[in-house]
């Protein structure tokens, strides 16, 4: 196994959100406060980036062309060419809430939940909902949700995963792929490291969690909760992962540079205690391999 830097300082703020793109073998992720879209081929070394003027704090491509992002309390869909967002549906109005992390399930409906104010210490508890958006329109399926994060299902589609990261827990659901209801919530897994942020599955349906503040992702079995592997990553504060490369083995790594809703430091501050914070990283040599990530599938006129 092999731990290296992919795209070094690749975040000024919180990065987040990676997702293999199968069709362009590219990777998407999020600058979340910077509000940066980032698009970049490891085999050309191409690095672009879309700037909108809010946070933004997921991408996702849409299967009819353009990508999907979550801006604040909005779903929009993002020409990348152009930079033209167009608001597709908009959440809790009148709060000061935002949209964390979210994928998109097999057949193409959205899955992202809300958050509530980060605060220096905290966070605002219980403000969020988990939310899934297709055709149909946004229905919400788990409210008192305080930082919406790490979403997978498993290789069967019969299983979804999901963490809210305070309660350090990667809960399971019951899922009914054609209705897209969700049920029997139970906990799957007890999180040691940190605070459990975003994950990913791969096709031995084992979890692979990227842990903030712990310098480490971990691969955890969700049938006996038991720990499998942890893998050291040279900065503390990993925010999500996925799988991608062309054969889906490469495990890359999203982390934190400043948090700029909670710290007073700069960011010139922080890079000379860690080096590497805001790098994305990629994990080689590990043995297993992840499952193609899903495109929006809802039409977006």
């Amino acid at each position: 196994m092999s731990v290296e830097v992919a795209i070094k300082n690749g975040a000024q703020t919180i990065g987040e959100g990676p997702h293999w793109d199968v069709g362009t073998g590219t990777l998407l992720y999020v600058d979340i406060m910077e509000g940066d879209v980032h698009r970049w081929s490891p085999s050309t070394g191409v690095h672009e980036k879309v700037h909108l003027e809010s946070p933004v704090t997921l991408i996702v491509p849409n299967k009819n062309g353009g990508y999907i992002i979550a801006q604040n309390r909005s779903i929009c869909h993002l020409d990348w060419d152009t930079a033209k967002l167009t608001t597709i549906h908009t959440v809790e109005e009148g709060t000061s809430n935002r949209f964390n992390d979210g994928k998109c399930d097999r057949n193409g409906r959205l899955w992202a939940g809300t958050m509530g104010v980060e605060l220096k210490d905290s966070v605002e508890i219980e403000c969020g909902t988990l939310y899934s958006v297709d055709s149909s329109g946004v229905k919400g399926h788990q409210d008192k949700v305080t930082i919406s994060n790490g979403i997978a299902w498993s290789g069967d589609n019969q299983t979804m995963y999901f963490i809210d990261s305070p309660l350090k827990q990667i809960f399971a659901f019951d899922y009914d792929a054609e209705t897209g209801n969700i049920s029997n919530r139970r906990v799957a897994v007890h999180v040691a490291y940190g605070c459990p942020d975003g994950m990913t599955i791969d096709t031995e349906d084992k979890l692979w969690v990227a842990c903030f503040s712990a310098g480490r992702v971990v691969r955890y079995d969700p049938e006996t909760g038991k720990e499998l592997r942890v893998v050291e990553i040279p900065s503390k504060r990993m925010t999500s992962c996925c799988f991608g490369g062309d054969n889906l083995e490469d495990l890359y790594v999203t982390s934190c540079a400043k948090h700029v809703s909670v710290e007073s430091l700069t960011l010139e501050e922080v890079l000379k205690q860690e080096p590497l914070a805001g790098s994305v990283f990629r994990v080689t040599g590990l043995g297993v391999r992840g499952h193609a990530a899903n495109k929006f599938g809802a039409v977006v006129t």
